[in-house]
């Protein structure tokens, strides 16, 4: 239960910009809250359990997928937003939708699929996200898509290019005057940065690809780590490194929170337009900031760059690339309803189809359409 009243500068759910079909309000729970659980109920959502974080998920249970990184977004967003006395069901609604758009094999899939599609217009799998809960969710008889509202729809598209932005309308506006989001996107925005740079070392670890001795030159890693053994000298294995990871995510956030309260007293918005007019106003302090960047450089090392992991992310690319080229070369071998879809843009309804898939249904259609197998369907 909420202490006290929203700030004046939070996107209040009684100020919504609306939706892009009218509905009668909800009863019992606010517009965002609806727009939340319409997500969570969204066939989309579900595919993100079946999704590549970094490892793909076939490699092990116990690895991130896409919903459990969502799930940590959305718990570690409203936390923030809770104590910077902001929306919190509209930073959680932003955060479990940011990924809908996600293709199969993680970043190496949504590069593959950009790869195939540049010359149609390219592949950004935030705008994707958008179309997912705008058109592709084939849910409500009177619209297509979920029919968000127009805060959880902005704070969804993270980035955009100025030519898609042109074409978006409302949500697309704010690229092109060089505007921010909500404070409730902001937060969603670096509330992801936490959970993926922390939950990668964590699965990083637990995988072998990187060892607790590369991680002790790395700055934030090795001051929370001394702290957990100074504190519990015979602490080993497991316990240790969640022990670290635990205290390394809580002084990101009592961070996050502290710098941002900073810059919103500083510059003191009274509303949700005068944050787009000022500069991003969830922030760290200038020495996490350092520290996170730090982190980043070593995953993007060690652990991304790591040869299993980039074999697989070969394999995933190679996968997406056939699976477009075949398509493009023979629609019939859509599904009926990409078929229909494929009679006004092509590429456009493959690339739909490609990008909902998850890993595993990704490998089983590459295996139908290329494995001379007498028992593939």
């Amino acid at each position: 239960m909420r202490e006290a009243p929203l700030a004046r500068c939070a996107a209040a759910a009684q100020n919504t910009r609306g939706r892009r079909f009218s509905e009668t309000p909800p009863r019992g729970r606010s517009e965002y809250q609806r727009d939340r659980d319409r997500i969570i109920h969204s066939t989309a959502f579900r595919r993100l359990e079946y999704k590549t974080q970094v490892f793909v998920n076939h490699e092990g249970d116990l690895f991130r997928t896409r919903l459990t990184h969502s799930l940590e977004v959305a718990q570690l967003g409203r936390s923030i937003a809770r104590n910077l006395n902001l929306e919190e069901d509209l930073t959680e609604a932003i955060a479990l939708a940011h990924d809908l758009g996600h293709t199969p094999f993680g970043h190496s899939g949504q590069d593959a699929l950009n790869e195939c599609m540049k010359p149609h217009g390219g592949f950004e799998h935030n705008l994707q996200s958008l179309r997912v809960v705008d058109l592709l969710e084939q849910r409500y008889a009177a619209f297509d898509g979920l029919n968000l509202t127009f805060e959880t729809r902005e704070g969804i598209l993270k980035h955009c290019s100025l030519r898609n932005a042109r074409e978006l309308g409302d949500v697309g506006e704010r690229f092109l005057k060089r505007q921010r989001p909500s404070l409730e996107a902001q937060i969603a925005n670096l509330a992801d940065e936490i959970a993926y740079n922390n939950h990668d070392v964590d699965d990083g670890l637990r995988s072998g690809l990187i060892e607790l001795e590369q991680l002790a030159e790395i700055t934030i890693f090795k001051r929370h780590k001394e702290q957990v053994v100074t504190a519990f000298p015979s602490i080993t294995g497991r316990r240790l490194i969640h022990e670290t990871i635990r205290r390394m995510i809580d002084t990101l956030v009592t961070d996050l929170i502290e710098s941002s309260a900073a810059k919103i007293r500083e510059h003191e918005p009274q509303t949700v337009e005068d944050v787009r007019a000022a500069p991003p106003l969830i922030a760290f302090s200038s020495g996490i900031r350092d520290e996170q960047l730090e982190l980043k450089r070593f995953l993007h090392d060690n652990l991304y760059r790591h040869y299993k992991v980039a074999r697989m992310a070969s394999k995933g690319r190679r996968v997406v690339a056939d699976l477009f080229e075949a398509f493009q070369a023979e629609p019939i071998l859509l599904p009926p309803e990409f078929q229909a879809r494929a009679g006004e843009n092509k590429a456009r309804a493959i690339a739909d189809y490609v990008a909902g898939m998850t890993d595993r249904y990704a490998i089983l259609e590459h295996r139908r359409l290329f494995a001379i197998d007498p028992n593939a369907d």
